[in-house]
């Protein structure tokens, strides 16, 4: 293919030389206007510089040219050149001087370099005619192009790849996969060499090319995916139309056929065999089974169902949509002694069925699946699964109430054993017989009490007590007349006093405990014991009940104020049961409305103003005063003891806090002194102060000798403090000796006034000795309330100086 271009190369020169001679032959003549004369005429000369014509043409130069020699291009020629060298060629522009040289002389140009013209089509120059002596410009510069002449030097390439299609397997003939394209860098304008036509190197078998198009095609209708997925094509572009000599490049186009749904499902195998045990419940999966189907994607999406009736009544078949998969389930339970084998049809059919491959067959597919029922050792069954009995209410203990039976499932048939669930019947009303089932009465039945009793009887094998069958049993108690009929309510009625024959007083009906199905019917009549009454007649309604009417004329309440009227009430049985009841009946006075005012002689109804409400609210208010009175009465004996406790009592026990401020000179009885003098024995502190005058302790003491009667807190060398000393060490030994009970002693904080206060401190912690230097004087100026205090400590002080003295 090289050495053709080569040659055709060579050709195509060898023309292009051939028309530039021409070229140049016809460039030689001058452009001259008519009449004009020579170009050396003097008298063209005087009247003006004539405009002299080049003489040349458009130069062409090829492109990837070979040769050693610079290739000719072209002369350019002025018609003012004479031949004898006094003219110099120039050019200018682009590739001047490096790619095209001009020779100053003849003016012919040469290309130095190999040109491309997928580079650069054309050079645009400008040449020049100058004089040789002056380097004057002889004619006006003149503008040229030099255009690269193609040859066919670039086979076509594919600038899209790689190419991938796709086409619909059992496609027709002739369905369109794709389109490739080749582009060819050749000029398109110039001869043949960017002209491509297509072709198929590979793969012409399944698919063609249009030639002009590139359009990919295929070529047979059986593509099968199933049998082949994908194609690798290749596809060729050659220039020069397809002729000898032309260039040509390849690419590879790789066609996935794609899926469509044209293979039904199938089993992999005619029968399957799976087993479970007869105990299994409803809803367990026996097992699984596939179709296979060679589509791909949602071509492949099937259901299943059970064609044949044993199986649909038996077995649920449901789709895996995970898997794909046939998943059956039991749908009833299995019984071993009953069936041993199932036999079920499953079907499986495409979800998607398209209609344009019917005909190749039906899309599904059946296959059998047998199913072993396994024996296993199964608790006895109750036959029949009747769960009501009934029992008349005076049975006798031990009468038969029903008899339950159940049987073992097995081909073993072991015995069965009986009991009834004690967790149902813990008040043991009904006992069953072990081997029968027989249930039989252990208590005496009242329906009245219980009118159903719900009981659970337990079946179990003999021998295996773990295979065990429950039953659920109600026991309907059936209703005996054994209840006589009594009065609704303890009756009371009222009569006035001015009473009419005639008039009705009350309505009488009864309530039975009893329910006899064709329902109550009582009848009523006055006891044996009042056949004698004149004051009162009893009417039976005939709807259960009755009706007390008077029979005289007004009553007295002062001769009589209540009538008890004995009323005999019998059943419809049988037996026919009857009981008496008491009316009372009370004379009141009533006025003129009849409404009542007072029942007796001696006490008179409450008027209708005060309401029950009323009543009730005076109650409580009398309960509260009861209660208030009472806990009165707690509080002063709670105080008196407290009074009279023992010496030894516990300190904790006995402070007593006043925070009230006292009254002055005339609050003398603000508090009992008692309560402080019963802790302490002053004896000694009252004689050392010199008391005991002819009114102390007397009721007409004056106000000054009871307060100096107070403990003053000055220490004396009579007192004995071993007392406190021994009941604080006592406490202590107790403390210390059982350490989950706290002390009872405490830690007492005390708040002092502060020094910068203008009024001194009363407190006596500083007068512990008697030879205090303390001076109560100014207790004098704080006012009349203060007096009396004022004069105690005085005198107080009085005495101390005595002493000293």
């Amino acid at each position: 293919m090289a050495k053709g271009l080569q040659g055709f190369s060579w050709t195509m020169l060898l023309l292009f030389c051939a028309m530039q001679e021409l070229g140049s032959w016809a460039m030689h003549t001058a452009v001259q206007g008519p009449g004009l004369g020579e170009p050396g005429d003097p008298a063209l000369l005087a009247g003006g510089r004539v405009k002299r014509g080049w003489v040349w043409n458009q130069f062409f130069v090829v492109e990837e040219y070979t040769g050693t020699e610079p290739l000719y291009v072209g002369k350019i020629h002025s018609d003012s050149d004479e031949g004898d060298g006094s003219i110099k060629y120039t050019i200018s522009g682009e590739g001047a001087g490096t790619i095209f040289l001009i020779d100053e002389i003849t003016g012919d140009i040469h290309a130095t370099e190999r040109l491309d013209r997928e580079q650069k089509t054309f050079y645009t120059l400008r040449a020049q005619a100058r004089d040789r002596q002056t380097d004057q410009l002889l004619e006006p510069e003149s503008e040229f192009i030099i255009k690269v002449q193609d040859i066919n030097d670039s086979e076509p390439r594919f600038l899209e790849g790689p190419y991938i299609g796709s086409v619909a397997e059992l496609s027709p003939i002739g369905t369109s996969v794709m389109q490739v394209m080749a582009s060819d860098a050749d000029d398109p304008t110039y001869g043949s060499s960017a002209r491509v036509v297509y072709s198929v190197l590979e793969g012409e078998q399944h698919f063609t090319v249009d030639s002009k198009t590139g359009v990919i095609r295929t070529a047979v209708a059986d593509l099968d995916r199933e049998t082949q997925d994908r194609y690798e094509v290749v596809i060729r572009a050659t220039d020069m139309a397809g002729q000898l000599g032309g260039l040509s490049g390849s690419t590879t186009v790789t066609i996935v056929v794609t899926d469509v749904n044209d293979n039904p499902p199938r089993f992999p195998q005619k029968m399957y065999q799976f087993s479970i045990v007869e105990t299994a419940p409803v809803g367990t999966a026996i097992g699984r089974v596939k179709a296979e189907d060679s589509d791909v994607g949602e071509n492949t999406d099937m259901t299943y169902q059970v064609k044949d009736e044993e199986g649909v009544e038996m077995f649920k078949v449901t789709t895996d949509s995970n898997t794909q998969e046939a998943v059956i389930t039991v749908q009833k339970p299995l019984d071993y002694e009953s069936k041993k084998v199932h036999t079920v049809v499953v079907e499986a059919l495409n979800k998607f069925v398209d209609p344009r491959f019917v005909d190749l067959g039906t899309f599904r597919d059946q296959t059998i699946v047998r199913v072993s029922v396994l024996d296993v050792d199964e608790p006895p069954e109750f036959r029949p699964p009747s769960n009501l009995m009934e029992v008349q209410e005076d049975a006798h203990v031990g009468s038969v109430v029903g008899v339950v039976t159940a049987l073992d499932p097995d081909t073993a048939n072991h015995p069965v054993r009986y009991a009834i669930d004690r967790s149902t019947d813990a008040e043991r009303i009904f006992d069953i017989d072990a081997k029968t089932g027989a249930i039989v009465t252990g208590k005496v039945l009242d329906r009245e009490t219980a009118g159903w009793h719900n009981i659970t009887v337990l079946a179990m094998e003999a021998d295996n007590h773990s295979q065990v069958s429950r039953a659920s049993l109600r026991i309907r108690i059936l209703d005996v007349n054994d209840n006589p009929p009594e009065l609704a309510t303890p009756y009371e009625a009222s009569v006035c006093e001015d009473a009419k024959p005639g008039q009705l007083i009350q309505t009488i009906s009864v309530v039975d405990r009893d329910e006899p199905q064709s329902g109550h019917r009582f009848y009523f009549t006055l006891a044996p014991e009042a056949t004698n009454n004149h004051h009162f007649s009893l009417l039976d309604i005939q709807d259960n009940t009755a009706a007390v009417h008077t029979q005289r004329v007004g009553f007295n309440r002062q001769e009589q104020d209540v009538y008890l009227l004995p009323i005999l009430v019998v059943d419809s049985g049988p037996p026919a049961l009857s009981s008496t009841g008491t009316l009372t009946i009370r004379v009141c006075g009533c006025d003129s409305n009849g409404a009542i005012q007072s029942c007796n002689s001696t006490a008179y109804v409450v008027s209708a103003t005060l309401s029950p409400g009323a009543l009730i609210a005076l109650l409580v208010c009398v309960l509260i005063l009861v209660v208030l009175v009472l806990l009165i009465l707690t509080l002063k004996r709670h105080h008196k003891s407290h009074l009279t406790s023992e010496d030894d009592e516990d300190m904790r026990d006995n402070v007593i806090k006043y925070n009230d401020e006292g009254g002055g000179e005339q609050d003398t009885e603000a508090y009992d002194m008692s309560a402080l003098r019963s802790l302490y024995d002053f004896s000694e502190i009252k004689a050392g102060d010199g008391g005991g005058g002819p009114g102390e302790g007397g009721p007409g003491r004056n106000p000054a000798s009871e307060l100096h009667a107070l403990p003053q807190w000055v220490q004396s060398p009579d007192l004995d403090f071993s007392v406190f000393r021994d009941y604080i060490c006592r406490k202590v030994e107790q403390a210390d000796e059982d350490l989950s009970v706290p002390p009872y002693d405490s830690f007492q904080t005390y708040a002092f006034e502060g020094s910068e206060s203008p009024v001194p401190s009363l407190s006596s912690i500083n007068t512990w000795s008697s030879g205090s230097e303390q001076d109560f004087s100014y207790l004098g100026g704080w006012g009349p309330r203060f007096r009396q205090l004022a004069a105690l400590y005085a005198g107080r002080r009085a005495d101390e100086d005595s002493e000293e003295s």
